[in-house]
Parts: C-alpha cells; sequence; structure tokens
C-alpha cells in the first residue's frame, strides 16, 4: 500500500512574502545560499541567477550544475557559515 504523500506547510502571505524578499536580495547581491526545500533531505546550497515569475520557480546555481526550485517548495532561506 503506498503512503499518502504530505502535503506541504501552509504559509501565510507575509511569510510569502518576507521569503520572496530574501530571494530577491540574494540574487541582487549574488551572494551564497542555502535554500531548505520541501521535500529534499539535503539543503540546495547554491547562487540564485534567475526568477521566473510565470512559473513561479527560482533557478539555482550549484557547484557543476543548477536546479530549478519551485518558489512554494522553499522553506527557508540561509547563508551558509564557513
Amino acid at each position: 500500500m503506498a503512503k499518502a504523500k504530505q502535503k506541504r506547510p501552509t504559509r501565510d502571505e507575509f511569510e510569502l512574502e518576507d521569503l520572496g524578499n530574501q530571494i530577491v536580495e540574494a540574487k541582487d547581491n549574488k551572494e551564497q545560499v542555502m535554500l531548505t526545500v520541501w521535500g529534499v533531505e539535503e539543503p540546495v546550497v547554491g547562487i540564485i541567477v534567475e526568477l521566473d515569475p510565470r512559473k513561479r520557480q527560482i533557478r539555482v546555481d550549484l557547484e557543476d550544475s543548477f536546479k530549478w526550485i519551485p518558489f512554494l517548495d522553499v522553506m527557508r532561506l540561509d547563508y551558509p557559515r564557513y
């Protein structure tokens, strides 16, 4: 029997707006970020290089590739500490 797919946590418009502002700022500053993504165990670490408002996705350049992440799947944005 298949497990029921876990639902993404809901967030209010203020949380989403704050997260959106953080994403835009990180993109503009070309800073490396660590994104906690819903449904993905390991954080995604890279640089946000493009926002696609039509598809509502964020393009993150990783060390040797890139990844498109749906905006609503981003749970949190942090800056890695080295």
